[in-house]
């Protein structure tokens, strides 16, 4: 209970600091829309699980958020906090570190070296502390590969299940939920190539998504594609500013993603597939 009611204010907090950027950068009607978005999108079934990307998220937005206001020693410390939630949270380092390069070039603040300083302070914190904990150095490495088998296979195992699930439809619930989070990813892509966000989002983007794409058990899900937020913010502006025939699409897109929602929720509960 006590998880669940965290993740519930995080989530709470996480929707708010994406609407707060998506209006500073876009004004309140993409806002309003990236703010649906957050909350239907089918990955954030996440935020009632006892997971951790309710705090990524959440840190993440407060980072980028003190990153576009120039405030560095903030962004920094949220980062490195960030970066001692989960794996996939070194991307702050390149969020931080991308906004560091430009401000430098563009104004030659060197203080912005701050943020990504501090950025990798978290991800090396907890593996120093996991190693004296447990009396092996690099003892979380030798986890993923022992305990949970993974590897590496750089994309191939979602092109794999998405195949299998196109050749054999419904038939895994694994296969299916890949398939549906690669198509979800070359949407959102797409939208982002058409609304180019700031390159601190872009980078942040990338790192997610290829931490998600780079395993060889555990690949592409929903609440990985979720987790790279800003990619519903670029959706939202899409779906905002675009030609008045594509704007009238919003009110499918927002019945999909709750069908999504609940059908998603359902085959975890049902069939136990791995989240």
């Amino acid at each position: 209970l006590a998880a669940v009611f965290t993740n519930f204010v995080l989530g709470s907090l996480a929707v708010l600091i994406v609407g707060l950027i998506a209006r500073e950068l876009f004004g309140p009607r993409v806002s309003e829309r990236s703010m649906v978005l957050m909350c239907l999108f089918p990955g954030s079934f996440v935020l009632s699980f006892a997971y951790t990307e309710a705090l990524l998220i959440t840190l993440a937005g407060g980072c980028m958020w003190f990153l576009l206001k120039r405030q560095w020693l903030l962004a920094g410390i949220l980062a490195a906090i960030g970066t001692a939630t989960r794996p996939n949270g070194i991307a702050l380092i390149a969020a931080c570190a991308a906004a560091a390069f430009f401000a430098i070039r563009e104004r030659r603040e060197w203080k912005a070296l701050i943020a990504p300083l501090l950025a990798p302070i978290g991800f090396l914190g907890f593996q120093f502390w996991l190693g004296h904990h447990t009396g092996e150095r690099g003892v979380w490495f030798r986890v993923q590969t022992e305990a949970w088998g993974e590897g590496t296979s750089f994309g191939l195992t979602a092109i794999r299940r998405t195949y299998k699930a196109v050749i054999h439809p419904l038939t895994s619930p694994t296969n299916t939920i890949t398939a549906v989070s690669v198509l979800a990813l070359g949407m959102l892509l797409y939208f982002l190539w058409k609304h180019r966000l700031p390159a601190l989002f872009n980078a942040y983007i990338a790192v997610i998504v290829l931490l998600m794409l780079l395993p060889s058990t555990v690949t592409a899900r929903p609440r990985f594609v979720y987790t790279a937020f800003p990619l519903l913010i670029a959706a939202a502006v899409w779906f905002e500013r675009s030609e008045r025939h594509e704007r009238e699409w919003w009110p499918y897109v927002v019945g999909a993603c709750s069908a999504g929602l609940v059908g998603l929720t359902a085959l975890y509960g049902v069939y136990g597939a791995i989240p």
